[in-house]
């Protein structure tokens, strides 16, 4: 069974059922790209770790049996997808890990310039809360940190978030 109302049934994705996977794509696609955007900061990139998650979940779909949390599952996948990326873009370039600036066009102005400004680990938090609708156990899990400490990195970015946008104000 899927974790939320809209979720198809866990069954029918073990089992490889392309209308299952097109409901599961149909519901959360928009979710996992805002996440991998804010996550990578390139639209291309995006779109290219979401697709990545989708294939490998069709790919492996008798693996998902062993899924508690469907939600949880997807946006621990996109975020090692994404690191994935990030490494490949790093290997490429020869530049450090974090992520390029996320596109203005993608959000207004002021809040984009203020989660440029955010350290890798408080925006992936932030992204996984606000995006994903995780909780701080499943961001937790998703990061490889306990509750308390996505909880205190969601926290300080909000904080840096806030104070940002009140000396731009």
């Amino acid at each position: 069974m899927g974790d939320g109302a809209g979720d198809p049934p866990l069954a029918d994705l073990v089992a490889g059922r392309a209308e299952a996977f097109a409901a599961l794509y149909d519901r959360y696609a928009a979710k996992l790209y805002r996440a991998a955007v804010a996550m990578l900061g390139s639209p291309q990139d995006a779109e290219d770790v979401v697709q990545e998650v989708f294939v490998s979940m069709v790919r492996s779909h008798n693996r998902l049996i062993a899924v508690r949390n469907l939600n949880a599952y997807l946006f621990t996948a996109l975020r090692h997808a994404a690191h994935r990326r990030m490494m490949e873009r790093s290997r490429l370039s020869l530049t450090d890990v974090d992520p390029p600036a996320i596109p203005v066009a993608e959000t207004d102005d002021r809040l984009a310039q203020a989660l440029n400004q955010l350290p890798t680990e408080q925006r992936e938090v932030i992204a996984l809360k606000i995006d994903g609708d995780l909780t701080f156990a499943q961001i937790g899990d998703a990061l490889d940190i306990s509750p308390n400490t996505a909880a205190s990195r969601y926290r300080y970015a909000l904080q840096k978030l806030r104070r940002h946008l009140e000396a731009q104000s």
